[in-house]
């Protein structure tokens, strides 16, 4: 494994923020009004701002703007674990069946939790159970011959997607007229609900999933060698494994949790990234982290002022954008012979 320069480090780490920057400018400014550059940094360090402007950037869009950087953050760590442990370019929470299993336990917690207190605190553990268990399950399903087979997983998220959309469908049909409406919104994927009451909650689960992730980007990177090699280098496969599925699925819980299903940002942000900065995933996770977060600051920004007048999900957004390069990556693969 060859040494992760300082250099390379620092220079993901200024691009990845700046890129950061640039989005959350954008998700301040665009909108059903556009905001100038100079009356969103008024609004943020100083108190000369018109009074309605300080509100919409204050209070309406900046909460929005850290929930989606968030929700990024989660979804493109996630995907990157994903392809990682499961040696598949294609592996993406959304695609795999993961995310419709935190959306799955989220929906659950909608539909029985009851009050607004009790969903918001028990919505984030569902949906991560939901993630876990949907994880747990391809394992089981797709093991064969001792590896993960591609298509056998891809067959196994389609097909559970499928079932867990009747479900949520069924629990929608039961449920109270608020209660449908917020499953709607999951279902959608959305980010117009940002409360700033949510953010610590997401901004833990967060953190622990990040953590969680990061701390196993060695152990990928030797996992990529082989069991073998990697096990003569210090590094259990078995429990870098655990930690990985642990990690992935906290970080897709806490995304669902509170945005719903938004599709292929875990494929296109940690598959772009490959490709620029190579397979050390040391680099690749964080800023991972980092791109997926602008990345989806800038689709919500885009879904606010796409149509004058009205708002599109951002689950849209983004399905349009990753929706032909998921088609093109399956092909290639099918070219080259992976799947098998």
């Amino acid at each position: 494994m060859k040494a992760l320069r300082p250099s390379h480090v620092a220079a993901a780490a200024l691009g990845g923020s700046l890129l950061l920057a640039f989005a959350a400018v954008l998700g301040l400014s665009w909108g059903a009004s556009t905001i100038g550059l100079g009356d969103v940094i008024r609004a943020l360090f100083y108190d000369d701002a018109p009074a309605a402007t300080a509100d919409i950037v204050l209070r309406i869009r900046l909460p929005r703007v850290v929930l989606g950087a968030l929700v990024g953050a989660c979804l493109a760590t996630a995907g990157a674990l994903f392809q990682a442990l499961l040696r598949n370019p294609l592996a993406d929470p959304y695609v795999l069946g993961v995310s419709g299993g935190a959306a799955l336990g989220g929906v659950a917690a909608i539909a029985l939790g009851g009050g607004f207190g009790l969903v918001a605190a028990a919505s984030p553990v569902f949906a991560f159970a939901g993630a876990l268990a949907v994880t747990a399950l391809l394992f089981a399903l797709g093991s064969g011959h001792g590896r993960l087979a591609s298509t056998h997983l891809l067959l196994t998220g389609v097909v559970f997607n499928a079932f867990a959309s009747a479900l949520i469908v069924f629990m929608a049909s039961m449920a109270g007229l608020v209660e449908a409406t917020q499953i709607f919104v999951w279902l959608i994927g959305h980010l117009a609900g940002a409360r700033a009451a949510v953010l610590p909650w997401l901004a833990l689960f967060t953190a622990l999933g990040l953590l969680g992730a990061l701390s196993q980007g060695r152990a990928l990177n030797l996992l990529t060698l082989g069991e073998e090699t990697a096990a003569q280098l210090g590094v259990s496969a078995e429990r870098a494994r655990r930690r990985v599925l642990l990690s992935g699925s906290l970080l897709v819980g806490a995304a669902v949790s509170v945005s719903g299903l938004i599709g292929f940002v875990g494929l296109i942000v940690p598959h772009a990234l490959r490709l620029t900065l190579g397979s050390d995933h040391r680099l690749l996770l964080p800023s991972a982290a980092l791109v997926g977060a602008s990345f989806l600051v800038v689709c919500d920004a885009l879904a606010r002022s796409a149509l004058p007048g009205r708002e599109l999900p951002v689950g849209a957004i983004t399905a349009l954008v990753g929706g032909p390069i998921f088609l093109w990556l399956l092909r290639r693969q099918a070219l080259r012979g992976w799947l098998t």
